[in-house]
């Protein structure tokens, strides 16, 4: 039997993160995984990370699954792949199979980085080919190039949903409607408003009555559901699609941590059957330690920042690192952990109805309902300001803990402050050099560069745009508000694009000047 000092299961976010700690303090690690690529989700996950720097934020997922590959290809941890993990038992024994064949390994501390797996509703026709989970659809297009559908529905209006939306729109596919039987919207709203502002309709307290078709999806009829969920008659909608996309949640999997004994809890605030452990991973069973979602689910920024405090966790209990540069490396991490779990979505609220910004702004309402904050609305925000010559409009609306926009203007004409979750400003004063770097790299897509007056009657409005193909100089098309509709006919002065940004391309368009703080999209 082949023994290690620590193994661990899942080569995901914090499975990764776990190794890279775990073997550079000089244990011998082991990371076993299922599939056969490592990575986890982030190499789904093609959008920019939340944030800080420390918390690798601006940075697509698919990167920083680069990153951390090389990072334990260094470190010298040794992953194993299409190797699945059916049994974890006394003594830290794991037994593993690969292939046809079972083999049993032993180490001296686990940490058990295993995920979470996608919920499923049932209604009629939940069977058909095309109805499919949002991971399975981000699996199709953003792993193997393969259009998950044509006319697609999605159900579930968390952060999943909303990305998983914007991402369908990206590769080609018609997202017919959101809809979310929950009366607000449940994710990010800047993830929520940069769906919303393409046209997509939000359809909040309804959901799905049945799926259409006898041998696939050909249609979907959706429902208004009262505050018991129970439809209201002569409410119903439908829609001619041939795929319904499911993002209805995630649940922990932690069959592994039951099955070695390990004291569970039921607690739906962190999604299910988890392993009762302490803030730095340690579960019942001495030397077994929890990272990631498998403990609850949170953003895979947060599974990283979890996967490191258990790698060093196990480096202290096994002797390779000592109590008190334990507890300062834990400081630090906690810190960082501290920063990511606040705002208006950290776990403490979730269930919760924030009604105002930390700043004592009141929530904008049809953010809530519709996806998108109204033209009455939006003034009421620090960062929607006015000024002679181009200027930075951003359309951050609510705490989330992110500020690549404060570090990426080159004159300081942004500032978040020392609070992460703070919305941002335009610092009194300073001057904007159309650089457009603040732009490109807010991940929520909130920023613009907006010109109201140009002096003859238009004003350009610079956008950050990720679809294919790229309009080209010259262009007419319309500009579509926050809502998704038309508010006037546009053209195309510009589209950018430079290493810097990122692949998120620059457009810029002239509008009549009346329309230059209404105009966020445009449709050729």
């Amino acid at each position: 039997m082949k023994r290690y000092d620590l193994i661990i299961v899942g080569a995901g976010p914090s499975g990764l993160s776990a190794a890279i700690e775990a073997a550079k303090r000089g244990l011998k690690v082991v990371v076993f995984d299922e599939n056969e690529k490592p990575g986890g989700q982030l190499f789904k996950q093609i959008h920019k990370f939340f944030g800080s720097k420390e918390h690798r934020a601006k940075v697509r997922g698919f990167v920083i699954g680069k990153q951390l590959l090389d990072e334990a290809d260094e470190a010298g941890v040794q992953v194993v792949l299409n190797a699945t993990v059916i049994g974890l038992y006394q003594d830290k024994e794991v037994v593993v199979k690969m292939g046809e064949e079972i083999t049993h390994y032993k180490a001296d501390a686990i940490i058990i980085a295993t995920g979470a797996a996608e919920n499923m509703v049932t209604f009629p026709g939940w069977t058909l080919p095309g109805v499919i989970g949002a991971g399975a659809a981000q699996t199709m297009m953003n792993l193997h190039g393969i259009l998950p559908g044509k006319k697609v529905l999605m159900l579930g209006s968390g952060n999943v949903g909303l990305v998983v939306s914007f991402q369908l729109m990206q590769c080609g596919c018609e997202v017919v409607a959101l809809v979310d039987a929950a009366p607000r919207v449940g994710g990010y709203g800047v993830h929520a408003a940069k769906v919303a502002r393409t046209g997509v309709p939000f359809y909040l307290s309804h959901t799905i009555v049945e799926a259409e078709g006898e041998t696939e999806v050909t249609g979907v009829t959706i429902a208004e559901v009262d505050s018991n969920f129970a439809f209201i008659p002569g409410t119903e909608k439908h829609f001619d699609v041939d795929t319904i996309c499911l993002a209805v949640g995630l649940s922990p999997m932690s069959q592994l941590l039951k099955m070695a004994g390990c004291e569970m809890e039921d607690n739906p605030k962190r999604g299910g059957q988890v392993p009762i452990c302490d803030k730095y991973g340690r579960t019942s069973l001495a030397g077994v330690f929890v990272a990631g979602d498998v403990s609850g689910i949170e953003e895979a920024s947060s599974a990283m920042i979890e996967g490191r405090m258990a790698g060093i966790a196990a480096s202290e209990y096994l002797g390779y690192l000592g109590k008190e540069e334990m507890d300062t490396e834990m400081a630090a991490l906690d810190q960082a952990l501290e920063g990511l779990r606040q705002g208006m979505f950290a776990p403490k609220n979730r269930g919760k109805v924030i009604e105002k910004t930390e700043e004592g702004i009141e929530i904008s309402t049809s953010l809530l309902k519709n996806g998108y904050v109204a033209d009455d609305e939006i003034e009421r925000f620090p960062g929607v300001t006015h000024k002679v010559g181009v200027h930075p409009v951003m359309e951050c609306t609510q705490n989330i803990p992110c500020n690549p926009c404060q570090d990426a203007c080159p004159k300081g004409c942004i500032s978040i402050g020392e609070n992460i979750t703070s919305l941002p400003i335009v610092v009194e004063g300073s001057e904007c050099i159309n650089c457009g770097m603040c732009v490109a790299s807010c991940s929520g897509q909130a920023i613009f560069l907006v010109d109201e007056d140009c002096g003859d009657g238009t004003a350009t409005i610079t956008i950050p745009y990720e679809f294919l193909p790229l309009p080209q100089e010259g262009t007419k098309g319309v500009a579509l508000g926050r809502n998704g509709k038309k508010v006037c006919d546009a053209t195309v002065v510009s589209v950018k694009s430079a290493k810097a940004y990122d692949k998120t391309n620059l457009l810029t368009m002239r509008v009549p000047k009346e329309f230059a703080m209404k105009a966020r999209f445009f449709k050729a």
